[in-house]
């Protein structure tokens, strides 16, 4: 298949390197800043541009990989002229219909990604959807062969897959980010000394429910640990409303 790369950001590069090791051929990259489209371009082994008016108009499928805030106008501009092509982007929280073409579609890989660190692509769940039900096969075959965990999902339901993945990644790493701060105004201990309860607690998720897997002062309302820990962000009243909500959620969530 020959695909068009719409974006040069960390999925984008991450995706396309694995339409590549899948065999499809990437025939063009587009990004508005140079060197980004230049660079993966160049893994890639293809051509690359910076104007939307220049990306190729025989590809099979155009991935459009951007950020939420550009997806309407360039997808707008980018379906003009090329009406019978499938058209997908890669977003978690928004809708198909974004993309203003008869064949239209998601191709949404749920994992957090950065240009400079691989990845493996085929333990990704990927979460597929498309306007017509051929399409939806194609695009289910696709993602088979760069996944082992493909999944068929309407928007509605892939915005509250979205939202769960940013509790539990976004949300989850800001957490470790405020530990890494606690630990370096007090005693400058090194982050690494987490990082072997950061994976057991990711390794109990394996067999256990996130649920069955709580623990921690909250699950047990030991009010003398909370109040003490309180009383420590008594300078970061910010911190301390974060640390309240939480406690009272893991508590009322056992309830």
């Amino acid at each position: 298949m020959n695909i068009a790369l719409v974006g040069a950001g960390n999925l984008a590069t991450n995706i396309g390197k694995a339409f590549v090791r899948a065999r499809h051929s990437v025939v063009q990259v587009f990004s508005r800043t140079e060197s980004s489209a230049r660079d993966l371009a160049s893994a890639l082994g293809c051509s690359y541009t910076v104007s939307v008016e220049d990306v190729v108009d025989d590809a099979d499928l155009y991935v459009i990989a951007l950020k939420d805030s550009a997806l309407g106008d360039v997808a707008g501009r980018l379906v003009q002229g090329r009406e019978k092509c499938l058209f997908v982007h890669t977003a978690g929280s928004i809708d198909m219909d974004v993309i203003p073409a008869l064949r239209r579609g998601v191709l949404y890989p749920m994992q957090t990604f950065s240009k400079a660190r691989e990845v493996d692509f085929q333990a990704i769940p990927c979460f597929v959807e498309a306007s017509q039900a051929t399409d939806a096969a194609l695009l289910k075959s696709l993602a088979s062969e760069i996944s082992s965990k493909v999944y068929e999902l309407n928007s509605e339901n892939r915005k509250f897959l979205h939202l769960s993945a940013v509790f539990c990644c976004n949300f989850a790493n800001h957490c470790f980010r405020i530990g890494e701060k606690l630990l370096n105004e007090h005693g400058g201990v090194p982050f690494d000394v987490m990082l072997p309860l950061i994976d057991e607690t990711a390794r109990k998720l394996h067999a256990l429910s996130p649920g069955e897997a709580q623990t921690g002062p909250a699950v047990r309302w030991d009010e003398n640990v909370i109040g003490m820990q309180l009383g420590l962000l008594s300078d970061k009243p910010d911190l301390q409303h974060i640390y309240e909500l939480l406690s009272k959620s893991i508590h009322d969530d056992k309830l």
